[in-house]
């Protein structure tokens, strides 16, 4: 903390010199823009409910807080004894019958967020929320939820007021207990204004309202809270952690206030964003802060939904630039997007190309896919589409920030999915140097029936024994070489890309060419770089388990040797099944 002195010589009230019985004011809008006095009364000390961390408990009164008592919105709200800066009100106590309010000391905050640095990465710890993705092998680990200080007797953070507009009354069902755990109060179409240009702004001072925007265009996603001390360009704001990101990069727009709304729970304000403001470079445990008029890095989003029945719609949006919270916006709007244009009940069947671009000449992420489902189908697709993404991103990787993000999607009312029932070859019997064509029979409900070939050319000089041809869907091949990959198996975010790339599509079958030969994954290897038919000596010491995990080489072995694979595409139908049959490479 800063000492005495240094926090007198700054115009800051020492928290040393606190005691009950004080008597001070607090600055905040209840309306308009309009900056408000209330009164704050001094009852005490809570020390030490963290590590060195002493919270200030206050009484206030004034304007409409015996109404509402300690408002959303109001974090950040400054407080001043003696026109000293004591600190932020941060903390209130929900249900309660008197507006009593934990002031963050201005000390803490500063001295958690001090020398915004000039240059700030983009990025978050991965994989806070796992994806309820069903059919990707990639292992997202969950992480917990950002912590809210929980005090004795309920005393808590104050939440954040988060409005979502744009979105459907079900999407907002769907999500708000995931940006509850995030310390967000959600609350649906209460703003609904975009950001306008900084030209004749009004300027910011303690106690203005300022909206983090997570999320703008067509549907945007914004925080409110209160600016507690500006010092030249720097901003500090909110008294609590936003995120607890640490180094960020999220644009803000100062904010309006239309209205107060009294609950019994917790009472909030309700604001819009008016123009853009500047950048909040660092979230810690005790206030954020940011820097007035510095432009913020955020990716442009286009949603594309072609529907034969609906016809087409484009959704525009830019998001924040954010390993975690990127893909989870990104999966509240494919889901909103969906649930706007098609039914999400019955069954139906959509199709999705997504394409993200990197910056640093990375090569684009590609995702192909289809889904189908009974039900819920929007969830399903909504969670699948930002997994590779989430999986990319989660790599911790320098040099992935994101340029551009675009998803098309084409829905289909009906159920279109096939299954693989036969498999046979034009000949069981071939040379090499000789063709032999394969096909599959796919069926479908309704007495839907398609036939799929593909031809396969024996090389010269290729051993004699049995060939296995092998049709299945997408999930058996992806399983068996992307089981157990994590971000570490890539050297590079190009590797990465590449290997998330060569995920394959439920919307085809696939015929794999290969021989009943011992074939051994390599720790750490990218798919298709297996070790096939080592020599017998090698075999021997790679099928050893106990030599395997020794070396932490952990091996998937005679999964049989890889010759060749083809894609048999089906476009509009998801593939299910696997078959096998046998040829034989004869003289």
């Amino acid at each position: 903390m800063l000492c005495s002195a240094l926090a007198a010589a700054q115009g800051f009230f020492p928290l040393k010199e606190v005691h009950p019985g004080l008597r001070g004011v607090g600055r905040t809008v209840f309306q308009g823009n309009r900056i408000e006095q209330f009164q704050v009364e001094i009852l005490g000390l809570l020390e030490n409910i963290a590590p060195k961390q002493t919270i200030i408990l206050a009484r206030l009164s004034g304007g409409p807080l015996a109404e509402t008592g300690v408002l959303q919105g109001m974090s950040g709200s400054p407080v001043y004894i003696d026109g000293k800066l004591l600190g932020a009100v941060a903390l209130g106590f929900p249900f309660s019958k008197e507006p009593i309010a934990g002031i963050q000391p201005i000390e803490a905050m500063l001295a958690s967020t001090s020398s915004p640095s000039p240059a700030v990465s983009r990025r978050s710890s991965p994989g806070r929320l796992r994806p309820n993705a069903t059919h990707w092998p990639f292992a997202l680990l969950p992480a917990p939820s950002p912590s809210i200080l929980n005090l004795p007797d309920n005393l808590t953070q104050i939440l954040t007021p988060l409005a979502l507009s744009g979105f459907t009354p079900s999407t907002f069902r769907a999500f708000a207990s995931q940006f509850e755990q995030l310390g967000f109060a959600p609350q649906q179409g209460v703003s609904s204004a975009k950001p306008t240009s900084q030209h004749d702004s009004v300027p910011l001072a303690p106690g203005s309202m300022i909206s983090v925007q997570l999320l703008s265009g067509d549907m945007t996603v914004s925080a409110e809270g209160t600016v507690t001390y500006i010092n030249g360009k720097h901003l500090y704001a909110f008294g609590h952690q936003f995120l607890n990101e640490g180094s960020t990069e999220m644009p803000f727009a100062r904010a309006e206030v239309v209205a107060l709304l009294p609950t019994l729970n917790s009472s909030f304000k309700i604001a819009i964003p008016r123009e853009w403001a500047g950048t909040i470079v660092s979230d810690r445990a005790t206030a954020i802060a940011g820097e007035i008029g510095r432009p913020c890095h955020t990716v442009p989003v286009t949603i594309t939904i072609r529907s034969p029945k609906t016809g087409t719609h484009e959704y525009h949006m830019r998001s924040v630039d954010d390993r975690f919270l990127t893909p989870f916006l990104l999966e509240t709007a494919l889901y909103a997007t969906i649930d706007a244009t098609e039914r999400t009940v019955g069954a139906e069947t959509l199709g999705l190309y997504e394409r993200v671009d990197f910056d640093h000449n990375l090569p684009p992420l590609i995702v192909r896919d289809t889904f189908t489902s009974d039900n819920a189908l929007a969830q399903q697709a909504a969670a699948n589409a930002v997994v590779a993404l989430s999986f990319v991103l989660g790599s911790g990787f320098d040099h992935l920030a994101l340029k551009n993000i675009s998803f098309t999607l084409e829905p289909m009312e009906a159920k279109r999915e096939l299954r693989i029932t036969q498999v046979w070859a034009s000949r069981h019997n071939v040379r090499p140097g000789e063709s032999v064509e394969v096909t599959a029979l796919l069926e479908g409900d309704n007495g839907a029936q398609l036939t799929r070939s593909a031809s396969y050319r024996v090389p010269i000089g290729a051993p004699l024994g049995p060939l296995y041809f092998s049709v299945s869907d997408a999930s058996v091949l992806n399983f068996s070489e992307f089981a157990g990959i994590n971000q570490s198996s890539a050297r590079s975010p190009r590797e990465l890309i590449q290997l998330v790339n060569g995920f394959r599509s439920s919307g085809a079958a696939y015929v794999r060419v290969w021989r009943q030969e011992p074939a051994f994954s390599i720790a750490g290897a990218l798919p298709g770089r297996e070790l096939t038919d080592p020599p017998p000596s090698v075999a021997l010491i790679l099928a050893d388990p106990a030599a395997s995990a020794a070396s932490g080489s952990a091996l998937l072995q005679n999964r049989g040797s890889s010759v060749a694979e083809f894609t048999l595409p089906v476009d509009g139908y998801v593939v299910s099944g696997s078959k096998t049959i046998q040829v034989n490479v004869t003289e």
